[in-house]
């Protein structure tokens, strides 16, 4: 590139020629993305022109400037640069960090006196991208679990590969895991392997641990029926003992025994027992069970036979019973009864687990035998025709079986009752009757009989029974008409 400068007087002066000195054979015109390079730019005189200049335009009273045009990615230490002589260099410093090829020009030569300039400055600047950095071998190592660790099943971390790479930087990678765990229990390794960028291997790592298992299961147990249903704790029927096993977050349950059925007996106890996949393991006691499922044994002493006749009453029975397992809560004798009819007594024993057992004695009472109304009295539902308050000897035996009855409190009472004449059915409530003489009821020993004189009532026409009722309830009725 060329630039003239003004001619001030007459004659013409020899352009002089703006030049650097740039040694492209020692590489002044190449540097590294990154680096600088140092050129020199200075003014040379081409001869004494017919102004009497001693060569140097810009050597005169105004100095010559040149001003660079560097384009952009380029730095320059200055781009303006002002000569007041010929042959002195000035330096620039170029730098550039983007690899490329860039035009360093002068875009202007200004000069206000005499002479004019000539360029060869122009140069390439060749910027190189900066070679790459030497690669060095990644290394790789297992992180997250220790080689020779044991770790609770559960809890176990999760093994990862830690690379560290000055080239291509630092990373976390996947493991490979590798062995057979059984029901989450075993040894396992951790691999690690890795190639970085460049193609470099890391040497191989590798971790191997366990997981392991601690902890204890737990067992708890079920009662069915799930309390007892007898008294005093005791149950009466078999008792089913259920045992239930877990092993939350463990290994898991190998083996839950235990489970049983309890029969009869007293204090019994079952334990379970809970193994899990690592060999743990828990008990659970179940104590204590009282099973009475039998009754107590019970009979009756004494008391009636058969039967008796009345008021040949015996002494009431007594209870007798026993209970070989939870033993004799009480025994109670009741029923029983004294009156002509069936009767019986029922012993009911209990035993401490709440099981009952009767025994019955059944016997009946039995009633007297009567016999009468003797002579003069007809029986049979005839109406005896009597006049109207005479006396009528009423005379009759009573007979406990064959043992007859002589005490005339056997006697419970006498009544007579207005009857139909026609149908013999009473009209009126029966009264005690009326006794001759103030002479009352006796047993007549040489007749072997009693009597009891009745005053018969007045009122001709009228009918009555006439009724003797003894203590067992036996009665002996003749009837009667009045004259």
């Amino acid at each position: 590139m060329a630039a003239s400068g003004v001619m001030a007087l007459s004659g013409v002066a020899f352009a002089d020629n703006v030049v650097n000195d740039v040694d492209v054979a020692a590489g002044d015109n190449t540097i590294t993305a990154g680096g600088t390079t140092t050129i020199g730019y200075k003014v040379n005189a081409t001869g004494v022109g017919s102004d009497g200049q001693a060569g140097c335009n810009a050597s005169d009273a105004t100095p010559a400037t040149v001003t660079l045009s560097v384009p952009a990615n380029v730095t320059a230490s200055k781009t303006s640069l002002t000569f007041t002589a010929c042959n002195a260099f000035q330096q620039v410093t170029f730098s550039s960090a983007v690899a490329g090829d860039y035009n360093i020009n002068v875009s202007n030569i200004t000069d206000a006196g005499v002479g004019s300039y000539n360029n060869q400055a122009n140069w390439t600047l060749h910027v190189a991208a900066p070679p790459p950095p030497p690669n060095t071998a990644p290394s790789v190592s297992v992180g997250g679990v220790t080689d020779g660790a044991s770790y609770e099943i559960g809890s176990e971390p999760s093994p990862s590969c830690e690379v560290t790479d000055a080239e291509d930087g630092n990373s976390t990678v996947a493991a490979i895991i590798t062995g057979t765990l059984s029901h989450g229990l075993g040894t396992q390794t951790a691999t690690c392997d890795y190639i970085d960028e460049g193609g470099l291997a890391a040497d191989t790592a590798t971790a191997t641990y366990a997981i392991v298992d601690t902890g204890n299961p737990t067992i708890g147990h079920t009662l069915s029926p799930s309390t007892p249903d007898g008294d005093n704790g005791w149950y009466t029927q078999d008792v089913t003992v259920a045992f239930t096993c877990a092993d939350v977050g463990g290994s898991g349950i190998d083996t839950c025994v235990g489970d049983t059925t309890l029969g009869e007996g007293e204090d019994q106890s079952v334990t379970g027992t809970a193994t899990d996949w690592a060999g743990n393991t828990a008990t659970d006691t179940v104590s204590d069970v009282d099973i009475d499922k039998t009754a107590p044994a019970v009979a009756l002493n004494g008391g009636p036979g058969a039967s008796y006749y009345y008021g040949n009453d015996p002494v009431a029975p007594t209870c007798d019973a026993s209970d070989a397992l939870s033993g004799l809560a009480s025994c109670e004798v009741t029923g029983g009864g004294t009156s002509v009819g069936a009767h019986s007594y029922t012993a009911t024993a209990t035993d401490n687990a709440g099981n009952t057992a009767t025994a019955t004695l059944n016997y009946t009472v039995l009633a007297w035998t009567t016999k009468g109304y003797y002579a003069p009295v007809d029986m049979g539902g005839v109406l005896n025709t009597v006049k109207g308050g005479s006396t009528v000897p009423l005379k009759f035996e009573l007979f406990a079986g064959p043992t007859e009855l002589t005490s005339t409190s056997a006697v419970t009472s006498f009544k007579t009752q207005k009857i139909s004449c026609t149908s013999a059915v009473g009209t009126e409530d029966a009264i005690e009757l009326l006794t001759t003489g103030g002479t009352s009821l006796r047993y007549d020993t040489t007749a072997g009989q009693f009597i009891q004189n009745w005053r018969t009532p007045t009122g001709a026409g009228s009918c009555y029974a006439a009724t003797m009722t003894s203590n067992d309830g036996s009665t002996i009725t003749a009837l009667f008409k009045i004259k």
